[in-house]
């Protein structure tokens, strides 16, 4: 997948230019970014783009030395699931 970056957001678009999947996370201090939203396009639903979403945020976040608060429900579960990222979570 062709994932687009921008300050604080992930994106997928597809042949038409029309946005199909994004994370947003807005930075809320210098080197903590809050996990704000998540969204897949029914279209896609079922084949783990979600997920491949977090893991580009993760690397993104792990490359920039930046932490994350999570607000997103999506997002909350899935790094309940993924043990293996939580480093880089934010702990207040």
């Amino acid at each position: 997948m062709n994932f687009q970056h921008e300050d604080n957001r992930i994106f997928l678009l597809n042949e038409d230019g029309k946005e199909i999947a994004e994370v947003t996370f807005p930075s809320i201090k210098d080197d903590v970014v809050n996990i704000n939203h998540t969204f897949v396009d029914p279209s896609l639903r079922g084949q783990g783009v979600a997920s491949k979403l977090m893991m580009e945020l993760v690397k993104k976040l792990r490359a920039q030395n930046k932490k994350a608060l999570i607000s997103c429900p999506y997002a909350v579960q899935w790094f309940d699931r993924h043990e293996e990222y939580k480093d880089v979570v934010y702990r207040a």
